[in-house]
């Protein structure tokens, strides 16, 4: 097998794992929080506390995956333009 044809083999199983991720497990963990729904804060004393809420996810803790948010519009656009 040539490098080339072993290069897009496994570009076409990557992109078919992605796209089985994004259907199965559309949201993913937020990258500010990392999931949690807020930043956290010490105190004076060193001990960890509840911050502010994120404003990324408000507060959800979930972000929509890049490969699921383009989906999403090309559905909107497909049921967009095939409406009677």
């Amino acid at each position: 097998m040539t490098p080339i044809l072993l290069a897009i083999a496994c570009l076409f199983i990557v992109t078919l794992s992605y796209g089985g991720l994004c259907a199965a497990s559309p949201f993913g963990n937020c990258r500010k929080c990392r999931g949690m729904g807020h930043q956290l804060k010490t105190d004076r004393k060193g001990r960890l506390k509840r911050g502010k809420d994120c404003r990324r996810c408000h507060a959800t803790g979930k972000r929509i995956r890049v490969g699921r948010w383009l989906y999403n519009r090309w559905a909107r656009i497909y049921r967009a333009g095939t409406a009677d």
